[in-house]
């Protein structure tokens, strides 16, 4: 048998043959990971989801980080935190835990500096709203022991309210 470049009876030779990478496309060029985010999915706002999808999901998110935000909440009013600290603080861990998992999962959104200073601006505002309202209500019903969890319920029902409403129509819209 020759050692040349016909390759048998198909008559193939080396000079031929298609290179391996002709026909493949160049993979897409990935970001630089930011914060972690969960859950971990490639999906973007191109994608969006209908609104009742959106609102279940932002209602399970929201049911969640209220968890996290109540729990903190109570568990820094127990460690001797005063109630005002204590509601600011678990109400950041809370924002923070409900736009990870919206912004992936509920929007579909890609990240976004302009879009993450918006949230902050919106959070700042039911933050606000939240602590106010929170020690209002705290103030006003008395010592009774429903008092701050009807407090935190109501507080928290109205930031969830403005905060689905202004990030489904003006946030997880911005391109």
């Amino acid at each position: 048998m020759s050692c040349g470049a016909d390759r048998g009876a198909t008559g193939a030779t080396l000079d031929s043959v298609p290179e391996p990478h002709d026909h493949v496309q160049p993979l897409p060029e990935h970001h630089a990971p930011l914060a972690p985010e969960l859950p971990l999915t490639d999906s973007t706002a191109d994608e969006a989801l209908d609104l009742k999808t959106q609102l279940v999901r932002f209602v399970l998110t929201g049911g969640l980080s209220a968890i996290v935000d109540y729990g903190l909440y109570v568990l820094l009013m127990a460690l001797g935190v005063t109630r005002d600290l204590a509601k600011a603080l678990s109400f950041i861990a809370g924002t923070t835990t409900a736009y990870l998992i919206n912004r992936r999962w509920t929007f579909r959104a890609p990240p976004s500096r302009v879009r993450f200073a918006a949230v902050v601006i919106l959070y700042a505002v039911t933050f606000a709203a939240q602590v106010g309202i929170n020690r209002v209500l705290n103030e006003s019903l008395g010592d009774n022991w429903w008092v701050t969890p009807f407090a935190f319920v109501v507080a928290q029902g109205v930031a969830t309210v403005i905060n689905f409403v202004v990030q489904r129509v003006v946030i997880f819209r911005i391109r």
